[in-house]
């Protein structure tokens, strides 16, 4: 009897020291739905350069990679926004300190059905369909036929800062929200199936997600401006409206394997997948910043 328990303690032992090992060979990476696809090509192409590592990837919304790190369950938050105030306050409170790189650039695209006539709107225009005071394609060049508006969670990067950049025109008093309407879906990839079925649907996402079966409308500052469309080089020159910073956050600056990958996703090599997957490399100068 005293055999068998013996076994079975030193089997315990050896299971969890394989976990152990594990451990300190794998990152948990969680967050921004935008910037799942691209994290999993640094995570496949990481892996392969080095066979012993193990990176898991993970979505959920910018603010669940956020929590996460808070909470020591991911090595890396995935955002598509800073990191806000109150989460570097509940941060502290745990004794967490947010360390912030940026790995990318993004255009967030707004899109239609192929089938749908309009082609661009003014950010004013957007402002008026997203809180619902436009209702109808025909008030803006398009046929009779009611707006269907799709939004991401407020989990979401990409919806905050599309509520802070086209809802509330960057003004900070601003209340401005999603008109009651709108149809919250839990992913990019979701938005994008239903505009691709939907003749009425407008939505937004990472410019990484477009493909044929969307169409991305121009956008302009307002009517006397020139109407961009969102590709890397109008992104890159800052003339597309909607054009945000991609980050991680870590847990006080990287090390180990953290800093590995990390200097692997601002390598040339990195940056080309950045590039690959239809998104924007950073330009040369700072990659991180305190």
């Amino acid at each position: 009897m005293f055999k068998k328990i013996a076994f079975i303690f030193v089997g315990f032992v050896l299971v969890v020291s394989a976990f152990a090992a594990k451990d300190k060979n794998s990152l948990q990476i969680k967050g921004s739905d935008t910037m799942v696809n691209l994290a999993q090509a640094w995570a496949e192409k990481f892996m392969e350069k080095n066979p012993g590592e193990f990176i898991a990837v993970t979505g959920g919304g910018s603010g669940t990679g956020i929590a996460a790190l808070l909470s020591g369950n991911c090595d890396i938050a995935m955002s598509s926004r800073d990191i806000k105030e109150k989460e570097i306050a509940l941060a502290k409170q745990r004794g967490i300190q947010p360390y912030e790189i940026k790995v990318g650039l993004d255009g967030l695209a707004v899109v239609v059905n192929p089938k749908n006539p309009v082609s661009k709107l003014t950010l004013e225009q957007l402002r008026q369909i997203f809180t619902g005071k436009i209702t109808n394609w025909k008030e803006v060049g398009g046929e009779d036929l009611k707006i269907v508006i799709l939004s991401r969670e407020v989990n979401s990067g990409t919806h905050v800062y599309f509520k802070e950049h086209v809802l509330r025109r960057n003004d900070p008093n601003s209340k401005e929200e999603f008109s009651s309407s709108a149809l919250l879906l839990p992913s990019s990839q979701a938005i994008a199936d239903e505009v691709s079925s939907n003749p009425a649907a407008i939505g937004y996402y990472g410019m990484g997600y477009l493909n044929w079966r969307q169409k991305a409308l121009l956008i302009a500052k307002d009517e006397n401006e020139e109407y961009v469309a969102p590709t890397i080089e109008n992104v890159v020159n800052g003339e597309y409206p909607l054009s945000r910073p991609l980050f991680f956050y870590t847990n006080n600056q990287p090390r180990g394997l953290i800093k590995r990958f990390i200097d692997f996703v601002l390598s040339a090599e990195g940056q080309e997948i950045v590039l690959k997957t239809d998104f924007v490399p950073l330009s040369i100068k700072e990659h991180a910043k305190n």
